[in-house]
């Protein structure tokens, strides 16, 4: 059975789309045959790494009318150079630039729960699935979230941002509960503390974030003992179009923070990835 995981945040600009990518990659070079879906109206991870080819539909007709084969894209592997991996890196492309499903999704009854019951014909063929989402509340973002078996949040260690996980994630975990009465529970958050940088204020919000997160969410939420740093190595990986844990080999030897990152962050979501 695929593990299906939703990387959401209901701020934007935290760096969903870039973990989503690099953690996608990192599990195809561990062998794994992974699936990125890009359920974000600002399609960034359908464009993240090169296409070997491009399906005729995507995301809209994968929750409206439950295709799965006919929207899966393929990413071209050779270019982003994962080695002799056997794993499999493909993608649902975005294709909703006016917030079309967005509507279709409020205004029908299942619109919400649909989805997750949709990718359970991934089952055989996927061993993960990895749902990148917009960052804003929305029937899209409800739709991704209760697809997901776990959530990952990225938090940078700046106040407003930190705030707005307490409050806003929070808040949409319990406006969904409901949900489980129709077959999709809300899965256990993991926040991600990310663009992590050595000033004592991120060293002291982070502090507050592992304190006071746990309590008001009665262990629905979890703050990972791994932090993504705050380098340019990502940014330059992206340019290039290539998975930071590849790229960082390039420039700084085979002991490079991007791996060693993605590695420690599998070990926690995904131990048994790891082995």
């Amino acid at each position: 059975m695929a593990i299906k995981l939703c990387v959401c945040s209901t701020k934007g600009g935290v760096g969903k789309t870039t973990l989503t990518a690099n953690l996608g990659a990192y599990l195809a070079g561990l062998g794994q045959r992974v699936l990125l879906i890009d359920a974000d109206v600002q399609p960034t991870l359908s464009s993240y790494y090169p296409l070997a080819s491009i399906s005729d539909k995507a995301l809209t007709a994968l929750i409206t009318d439950g295709e799965t084969g006919s929207t899966v894209s393929t990413i071209d592997l050779s270019s982003i150079e994962l080695g002799e991996s056997e794993g499999a890196l493909d993608i649902v492309l975005s294709d909703d630039p006016d917030g079309a499903l967005q509507n279709w999704i409020l205004h029908t009854p299942d619109g919400r729960v649909r989805l997750r019951h949709i990718l359970s014909e991934y089952d055989d063929i996927y061993d993960v699935v990895l749902l990148d989402t917009q960052g804003a509340v929305g029937p899209l973002q409800d739709a991704a979230v209760l697809s997901a078996d776990l959530l990952l949040s990225p938090i940078p260690p700046e106040i407003l941002s930190a705030r707005e996980f307490a409050r806003g994630t929070l808040g949409m975990i319990d406006r969904l509960k409901p949900m489980a009465a129709l077959g999709a529970p809300v899965g256990p958050l993991r926040g991600l503390l990310y663009r992590m940088d050595r000033t004592a204020d991120a060293r002291t919000i982070a502090r507050e974030l592992r304190r006071e997160t746990y309590e008001p969410s009665k262990g629905q939420i979890t703050i990972l003992e791994t932090t993504v740093p705050a380098t340019v190595a990502y940014r330059e990986s992206a340019t290039r179009q290539i998975p930071v844990h590849c790229w960082e080999p390039r420039r700084n030897g085979p002991t490079a923070s991007g791996a060693e990152t993605m590695r420690a962050l599998t070990g926690e979501l995904l131990p048994h990835l790891e082995g």
